[in-house]
């Protein structure tokens, strides 16, 4: 194995054309310069100089190494500058994924956010369910996931995961603007413990575990007339009449004139979101930003829904 310093100080020997002059460039002796093209030969397994009286000269392997030695050293020069931007956050990619109502309002303000502190970095966005998104962090395919997790779940246990608190994200009942119940302020799960319900796929969607358990601490079993993972589809077949729902706080950004959202109270059901990283994973400065600026934005959401709760 060819030692890369050595044909640094080859390379430096066939641009100052004798020892003496290399030694003095690279701040090393004379006998030293000397050994270490000793050691390069011995490496090479050839003769790369020729020594005479008024200085050195390359031998055809000599000139041959010093033209791989000039784009060797070229790329770990390339490899040294990219790992200091990586380092100041001026390089550097970030691989992120978010669920959709968490893509809708948190991420974009985040990635806003993060650009125009650090424009050199990279990202990647891509939309995954909870679930799915830490499929991908075990898999070595993102280096964040939002994640889910609800109020009825026991701590988690994956200790491959780390997670970081982002915000609780309360539930709000959703129903028809026509319906009978639907000029009452304020509702109680039982009050609509007759009607048919709408929910997300229960595998992929923790939403869908906080509405059937929310429902039977109230004392009744959901009647579940469809399946969606698509609020604005929950909402389209709500405003027909097709039956009832929860919506999470996150998800009211976009909301249908023909439905109306009611609270559920002081205590209601909360998703928690959290972002979720590889536990033992290299924490990168840009992943680090990254968490700071999430957690930050999400404060600001928070912040604004008890604004928005005072005023109301």
């Amino acid at each position: 194995m060819l030692d890369v310093r050595r044909m640094r100080v080859l390379r430096e020997v066939a641009a100052r054309g004798s020892f003496s002059a290399a030694a003095e460039a690279l701040t090393y002796t004379q006998s030293a310069v000397s050994q270490q093209i000793a050691a390069l030969e011995r490496e090479a397994g050839t003769r790369l100089v020729d020594r005479a009286a008024r200085g050195v000269t390359l031998t055809d392997a000599g000139r041959a190494l010093v033209l791989h030695a000039d784009a060797i050293l070229a790329r770990l020069a390339d490899a040294e500058a990219e790992l200091d931007a990586i380092a100041g956050l001026r390089g550097g990619r970030l691989r992120l994924t978010t669920f959709t109502t968490a893509g809708a309002t948190i991420m974009p303000k985040a990635i806003v956010a993060f650009r125009r502190r650090h424009p050199g970095v990279e990202l990647m966005l891509g939309p995954e369910e909870p679930q799915d998104g830490l499929v991908s962090l075990r898999a070595g395919d993102a280096d964040i996931a939002l994640t889910v997790a609800t109020t009825f779940d026991p701590p988690a246990r994956d200790d491959d995961i780390d997670r970081v608190h982002l915000l609780d994200d309360p539930m709000y009942l959703m129903l028809a603007a026509d319906h009978p119940l639907a000029r009452r302020e304020r509702l109680s799960l039982a009050d609509l413990a007759d009607e048919e319900w709408i929910l997300g796929s229960g595998n992929r969607c923790p939403d869908a575990r906080i509405l059937v358990q929310a429902c039977q601490q109230a004392g009744f079993e959901p009647r579940i007339a469809f399946h969606s993972d698509d609020y604005l589809a929950i909402q389209g077949f709500v405003a027909a009449g097709f039956g009832v729902s929860f919506i999470p706080d996150l998800a009211l950004v976009a909301v249908r004139e023909d439905v109306v959202v009611r609270s559920l109270g002081a205590r209601p059901p909360i998703r928690r979101v959290q972002a979720a990283t590889l536990a033992g994973s290299w924490e990168s400065p840009a992943k680090q930003a990254m968490l700071e600026v999430l957690v930050e934005v999400a404060g600001e959401f928070e912040a604004k829904r008890a604004e928005l709760s005072l005023a109301s």
